[in-house]
Order: structure tokens, then sequence, then C-alpha cells
């Protein structure tokens, strides 16, 4: 690995920096620990300027290189952690009961930093670094909190880049998905308001909890019967609370899920039947269903030229063997696709030594991957504002 030196000799310091982030983990929006360590820590490098408080506990530095240019690239990490409750272990795992990094925020935050210390410490690079730290990527809208308080605006960016550590890639490897890389994502909680009833006379009832048991095998076929097969789609109910008691037929029951799109006219298609089927059951069975419908990720759309630029950037780190542009797009998503709907840009995964799938109480990140991808994105910065 051909890491940059002043991130080579803050190995230790961004190892500590990373176990401490891991440690004591915070949902969306409620980062506020974690946003005071990465603006204290940018002041300590030399960050000419640290803005907090954007969408709550967002940060934004800007760091001036050696030239005239006004040319500006963005680099972004997000900081949140999941409710999960972890179960790994480890020497510093969370001491959050409920809460952990099960997604490997706390290295993107650290990774960030690192390659802030090195671009404040040797600025050799002509324009401005954009380094922006989001809060709540995990569904909670988090991008789109930042860009309602005037995030380009205020802080512009010709092109900007993102990076996710990935367990089940080879260590140290860095793909890239140009064009449409990542679905769109839609959330979704039907409640059935039903009719109560004692459990040994259940003819006196309108069982919400059979209701909604059947909604559930219904929903699948918005896909098998409904969505061309050619057209990616997912849509899973994620998601079933019903009844209090053995002998208590229940008054309501609730399901929630995900649609996992690509293209919009699918994600309106998927959308009008899940609604149409519970309007349907509702008619049929004498009862209310709600639905809440809500539109949470865009699909993440990668720019081929400055894809090709980043895995250039990589390559100088990891090795032109490892780096591809050779990878299927994936169903997970990711709400810095918000963020490239107005700046044109590109998101790679890094690959690490990890064995357990992101979103697991098992979950770990490699921390010997924190210099590697603080180096590819700093070497970004100095490739795309070269003098």
């Amino acid at each position: 690995m051909n890491i940059l030196p002043t991130i080579a000799d803050s190995v230790e310091d961004l190892t500590a920096i990373f176990e401490d982030l891991h440690a004591h983990p915070e949902i969306g929006f409620t980062e506020t620990r974690t946003a005071q360590i990465v603006a204290r820590k940018l002041r300590d490098y030399g960050v000419d300027e640290v803005h907090t408080g954007i969408a709550q506990t967002g940060v934004v530095g800007l760091i001036m290189g050696n030239g005239d240019s006004k040319r500006r690239v963005g680099l972004r990490a997000d900081m949140d952690a999941l409710p999960i409750h972890e179960q790994t272990n480890l020497r510093y795992a969370s001491k959050s009961p409920g809460v952990m990094h099960a997604c490997g925020h706390d290295g993107h935050t650290t990774m960030l930093l690192g390659a802030a210390k090195h671009l404040a410490t040797t600025r050799d690079f002509d324009g401005t670094v954009v380094l922006i730290f989001q809060p709540a990527e995990e569904g909670l809208g988090g991008a789109r909190g930042m860009l309602a308080e005037g995030l380009f605006e205020r802080f512009p960016c010709d092109e900007i880049y993102g990076m996710h550590n990935w367990p089940s890639g080879e260590p140290n490897q860095v793909t890239i998905c140009k064009g449409t890389a990542m679905a769109g994502a839609s959330f979704f909680d039907i409640r059935v308001h039903g009719k109560g009833s004692h459990a040994a006379m259940p003819h006196q009832s309108r069982d919400p909890l059979v209701i909604a048991s059947a909604l559930v095998g219904q929903i699948q076929t918005i896909l098998s019967r409904n969505v061309p097969p050619i057209e990616p789609c997912v849509v899973s109910v994620t998601k079933f609370q019903a009844g209090s008691a053995y002998n208590i037929v229940p008054d309501t029951a609730a399901l929630a899920g995900t649609i996992r799109y690509f293209n919009e006219h699918i994600c309106t298609l998927a959308e009008t039947r899940l609604r149409e089927i519970c309007e349907g059951f509702a008619l049929a069975h004498r009862v209310e269903v709600e639905v809440d419908l809500r539109n949470v990720f865009n699909p993440l759309v990668n720019d081929a030229a400055l894809s090709n630029a980043y895995l250039e950037a990589a390559a100088d780190v990891v090795g032109g063997d490892n780096v591809t542009d050779q990878v299927p797009p994936g169903t997970g998503s990711e709400d810095f696709a918000d963020m490239l709907r107005v700046v044109p840009g590109a998101y790679c995964r890094l690959g690490h030594s990890g064995d357990i799938a992101l979103h697991n109480p098992g979950f770990v990140l490699d921390p010997q991957m924190l210099p590697v991808g603080a180096s590819i994105l700093a070497r970004v910065v100095e490739r795309r504002l070269s003098f």
C-alpha cells in the first residue's frame, strides 16, 4: 500500500479516534458528541474554516490549497450508527445498549479526518476542499437535511466523492459501478384497524392479525404479477406487530417494509399497487387500512468520467490490480445519492478483511483499512486539484 506519509504517521491517532467513535455510537441527528470530536480534530489539524450545526449535527470544513484556482472538490463521510445491540466482544465495543456502528460510519468519519489532516498539512493542491461530515444517513434523511439548509449554496462544489467500507470484498480492493450503482428506496408503514374480541369468540371480531397476515402474502404479488421480470425491484416486509395476550384478538396490527428500485416508474408502479391492495383489503374485510409511504433514498448514479478519476486516484494507493469498475449495481441504498443529484461525483467501495455483513450485530470493521481509505480520499483531491 502506498499510504501517504502524513497519514502513515497518524495511524495510531486514527485508530484511537475510530475506537472512541465505535464505543460511543449515536443515532442519526443525535451525533452531538461525534460532531464535537470532528470539529475539534479539524481545528487541531489547521483546517481553515469549520462550520457546525448543519442539519442539526452536520459539520463542514474548508481547506484552501496553495494556489489561486477557484475549483472546489467535496469529500463526504456519514457519522450515524444503527439501533442494533452489539455482539462483537470487541475491547472497544459500544457502551450504549441497543446502539452500534454496524455499518462502519465510525470508520468513514475517521478516514475523512485522516484525509483532512494530510490535506491541511501539505496543501499540495490548487483549489479548495470541502469536507462534509453528514448526520443521519440510515434512512433519516441527513443528506436531504443538509441540502435543505443550503449545503452547496454555502459551500459550492464542482465535484464530490464518497466511500463505503465493504466486508464482502477483497481487502484493499476498490470498486465502482459506473452509472446507476445503488437502488432508491421507499419505506412503508401499514396499520390495520380491525375489531378486537375475546379469543374464544373470534366471530365477534374483525381480526386485524389474520387480515395483516394475508396482506403480507399479497404484497409479494406486486413483483410477481406487476413488475416486468427484467426490471430490478425488491419489496420486503420487515416488521409485523400485533397482539398483547393469549386470549385477546387485537384491535390493530402493523406492518412495515421497504421498496427498492432503480427506475422511477417502477417505484411509482410498486407504490400504486401497494396502496390499491390495501384499499382492497379494507373494503373486503370492512376494516380501515392506513398506508404511510415515503421516499427515503434516490438511486445513486456515479458520473462515468469522475468514476475513472476516482479509480485512478485509488490505484495510486492500492495499485492498478486492486481497482475495477466491473461490478454490478447493488440493491442497497445510500443517501449520498441525493448529493450526487446536485453535484456530479462518484462513490466507491473499499474492501476489508471483515467477514460479517453490514447491519449485523457481529459486524467488525478492520481498522487496517483506515489509512488506506484516508489516503484514497486525499489522493483524489490532489489529482483533481493538481497544479
